[in-house]
């Protein structure tokens, strides 16, 4: 089981993430929705697409812009379509 924490919470755990460039995506399902914001933030990878990203918000405290997903990922980024990725002193492991 894989578990993403930040701030003393468990933000998503799931036996089912998928490894790309050493960041494990967790299906968008197995994260707690409840402390994900809307970001307009938004990046560009050449062979992913474009990222759009969440800021964690956890007891009162915030992390921007710490979790990433690409909606609409390109064709040899496929499998991670509808899954979230962490960063930003998230721990993953």
């Amino acid at each position: 089981m894989v578990k993403a924490s930040w701030n003393g919470a468990t933000i998503a755990e799931s036996n089912d993430t998928v490894i790309v460039e050493g960041n494990h995506y967790f299906p968008r399902d197995s994260v707690d929705a409840s402390v994900l914001r809307d970001s307009a933030t938004t990046t560009i990878c050449p062979w992913k697409g474009t990222a759009h990203y969440h800021t964690l918000a956890v007891d009162g405290a915030e992390n921007k812009d710490a979790a990433w997903f690409y909606p609409e990922p390109k064709p040899a980024a496929a499998e991670i379509r509808d899954r979230i990725a962490f960063w930003k002193g998230v721990e993953v492991g």
